[in-house]
């Protein structure tokens, strides 16, 4: 086989399954098991692979209610505010965005009044100048990562 496109077609693999064992992705990829571990090391320490984590169904755990809520921040203080809620335990994302708002983060709460009483803790700080919260209805797609093209490497 060619390592042309080795390092996409590994991520590619684990993409489909993160448990992969390094000899089972050697066979797919008909290369070594220690060229696999070479290049998955190298992956990693490149960042490019960040670990290796279970997709949680947090409904099936009882956080049903998905919350976004769009932020205004006093200038200097978005760092402080996004950082405070990166922290949060129940914010799955937190993005700086451009726009009418600064700050978008997603969170995943019990029911209305776990979001109702956490999002009004978190608004409060004097910083944020004006927020927005919707409740996702219905969660079409969700956690979805894509498959690299390899024809696309650099």
């Amino acid at each position: 086989m060619t390592y042309e496109h080795l390092d996409t077609d590994l991520v590619n693999e684990l993409l489909g399954d993160g448990r992969a064992s390094l000899r089972s992705l050697a066979e797919e990829l008909d290369v070594s098991v220690t060229t696999v571990s070479n290049h998955l090391s190298d992956l990693e320490e490149e960042d490019v692979i960040q670990g290796y984590t279970p997709i949680v169904d947090y409904d099936a755990l009882g956080y049903d209610v998905t919350a976004v809520m769009q932020l205004k921040a006093e200038g200097s203080a978005l760092p402080k505010i996004t950082e405070s809620l990166k922290d949060h335990r129940q914010m799955i994302s937190v993005y700086e965005v451009t726009g009418n708002y600064d700050v978008i983060a997603i969170g995943k709460f019990k029911d209305t009044d776990d979001m109702n009483d956490q999002i009004k803790q978190l608004i409060t700080d004097p910083d944020i100048n004006q927020s927005n919260t919707s409740i996702v209805l219905n969660a079409v797609s969700e956690n979805e990562q894509f498959e690299l093209d390899p024809d696309e490497d650099n």
